[in-house]
């Protein structure tokens, strides 16, 4: 037999886990699924602007051999100087790399910094190939609460609750997957604060930098916390709606003499990797650096903020059903009133929703969070969309019993 590895055994992915495997099995079978279980903008008719496609597609020609192993030059000054804009001190060209979609870099960042038994604070709720990555690489993923109550953000008291002798790394997402929190400086800087009081290097996941509603402001992590070591990452994924691109990078900021083993590491996966994909560096300068056509979409008007309120109406008129209203990303994250639906087995809900209405949305306890009461639901689909998805589900709800 042929087995598994043991680092694999307790590293899961459920977004992407048994739910997508009966979906699959199901479209197979010949059923048509309504995928609400991702944020891929592209299936949606979200498509990256069009100048970053002409550029990848003029450079195709001197695209065909490996880069720096960090990335294209001209790709990393237009991060680093964009990282400057914010406010962030100090970032040049050498202290960005280029990755295969922000994914490959926090395993890259991780892979760099654990020992094994070693511990990362990670959000939860969180986007979970985090809490996978840190257990792939040895280490041990120690959730600190958020509070649905103040609007997901992070409980500091019980972040510093969750420090040991063995804690490495802090992990932020903010704008954050699932939740669409958003959070305060005043909640960033108790964050730091903590980071700063017990040596711990800072992984920033800002991937929905851009993609804000109301009046809800982006804080860049780095830009708060000069005299921190700071990983921030980004890419082209959400906010230029490139997700298949592959496209992602991380900006290093902050002191680093003390650092110079641990990103002599990074180097060296870097090296290792080769190179990222080339030809979808040469989209990163213009995105960086052109019109952001993000900003049509996410005002009052704008496709995207009015799919948030009008999906964020509908579920919130299912009985039982309420949800903090996000002010960023693309997701809404509901909660199912325990007094009226009585789940024991989240992931078992959602197959029986598949399942009965042809619907794939996502469970809670994919996302790393204790309780069985929540699911997630992708708001990039036009509204009569939305609008079906809600109905199937409100149909189901009505009668469902575990």
């Amino acid at each position: 037999m042929v087995a598994q590895a043991n680092r694999l055994r307790d590293v899961r992915y459920d977004i992407r886990g048994p739910v997508l495997r009966r979906a699959q099995e199901l479209e197979a079978a010949g059923h048509r699924i309504l995928k609400l279980n991702l944020g891929n903008p592209a299936p949606w008719g979200l498509n990256a602007p069009e100048p970053m496609v002409a550029d990848m597609v003029q450079n195709l020609p001197d695209a065909e051999g490996y880069s720096d192993a960090r990335g294209i030059y001209s790709a990393r000054v237009a991060v680093a100087q964009y990282y400057q804009t914010l406010g962030v001190e100090g970032v040049q060209p050498d202290d960005v790399f280029l990755g295969n979609g922000v994914s490959e870099l926090i395993v890259m960042t991780l892979q760099a910094l654990l020992n094994t038994g070693d511990e990362v604070l990670v959000p939860s709720p969180d986007y979970p190939l985090w809490t996978g990555a840190v257990t792939l690489c040895g280490g041990r993923a120690v959730h600190y609460r958020c509070d649905e109550t103040q609007d997901w953000a992070p409980d500091l008291e019980h972040v510093a609750a969750q420090i040991t002798p063995r804690t490495r790394a802090l992990v932020i997402i903010n704008p954050n997957n699932p939740t669409g929190a958003v959070y305060s400086r005043e909640t960033l800087l108790g964050l730091l604060g903590i980071a700063r009081r017990h040596g711990l290097l800072v992984l920033s996941d800002e991937i929905y930098d851009k993609i804000l509603f109301d009046d809800a402001v982006h804080e860049c992590a780095a830009a708060l916390a000069p005299d921190l070591l700071v990983i921030t990452m980004s890419g082209l994924s959400k906010t230029y709606r490139a997700a298949g691109f592959r496209s992602g990078w991380m900006a290093i900021s902050g002191p680093t003499t003390h650092a110079a083993d641990y990103l002599e590491g990074v180097q060296l996966l870097a090296n290792m990797r080769l190179c990222p994909n080339v030809p979808a560096q040469h989209a990163v300068q213009t995105a960086l650096g052109g019109f952001q056509s993000i900003a049509t979409l996410i005002r009052p008007g704008g496709r995207l903020y009015e799919q948030r309120n009008h999906a964020w109406q509908r579920l919130t008129e299912i009985p039982g059903v309420s949800c903090v209203q996000p002010r960023g990303a693309l997701y809404l994250f509901a909660r199912l009133d325990p007094a009226v639906h009585k789940i024991r087995d989240d992931q078992r809900l959602i197959i029986d929703l598949l399942e009965q209405q042809l619907l794939l949305l996502s469970h809670g306890t994919g996302f790393n969070l204790p309780t069985p009461d929540h699911l997630r639901m992708v708001f990039l689909a036009p509204v009569d969309v939305l609008d079906d998805a809600t109905n199937r589900l409100r149909r189901f709800l009505e009668t469902y019993e575990q």
